[in-house]
């Protein structure tokens, strides 16, 4: 393997065997629902498990779940491939740094949904649950009378539990939107001066 082709692949392999073993552990050392505070109230662990996207969102059902198993594995193969061009065309390395992340942890979650069914849930490809753990209700509140729908409801920020592959898509993406400019800059060319050209006779 090239030296261009080096750190971004170990970088996506370290996350997705951390995000593993940290998955592993979950699923074998805590009870579903169970807390481990490290912050107190405002940083802990917390074992989920969720059927569908990043964050606990979901999409309903058997059919459903299959279906963004496949989407996933589809979009895994065309990061992937992205990723490859990025580096053989020889792109901002922040850039592909963050795509990087990105495909771990795409392929991370892939894991989790493909082949967490075989060893969890009697057999079943594509049709695991991923497992996320990471919980920071950072604020909590009630939301005002003057906000309509949600009037007088409890607040809190942030919601969604999450994992490690979740994080590595955030912030390869936020990366990516803060940093587009530079990344994606396009180097002016050379405009040759006309004494260059000239030809001694």
């Amino acid at each position: 393997m090239k030296a261009a082709y080096l750190k971004p692949f170990l970088l996506a392999a370290f996350i997705i065997i951390l995000d593993q073993v940290i998955k592993t552990w979950v699923r074998t050392h805590m009870d579903f629902n169970q807390e481990i505070r490290f912050l107190g109230s405002r940083g802990m662990l917390r074992y989920t498990e969720n059927n569908g996207m990043a964050f606990g969102w979901e999409i309903g059902g058997e059919v459903g779940k299959l279906a963004l198993t496949i989407f996933r594995i589809i979009a895994v193969l065309g990061i992937g491939y992205g990723l490859i061009y990025l580096i053989k065309h020889k792109y901002h390395r922040g850039l592909i740094m963050c795509v990087a992340l990105i495909f771990a942890g795409a392929m991370g979650n892939i894991i989790d949904s493909t082949f967490y069914g075989l060893l969890y849930q009697h057999g079943q490809l594509f049709q695991g649950r991923v497992v996320d753990m990471f919980y920071f209700p950072l604020i909590r509140g009630v939301y005002p009378a003057w906000i309509p729908v949600w009037a007088g409801q409890p607040f809190e920020f942030f919601q969604p539990i999450f994992n490690l592959a979740d994080a590595a898509i955030s912030v390869g993406v936020i990366l990516i939107l803060l940093y587009q400019k530079r990344f994606f800059k396009r180097e002016t060319p050379e405009v040759s001066s006309p004494n260059s050209e000239m030809v001694e006779e």
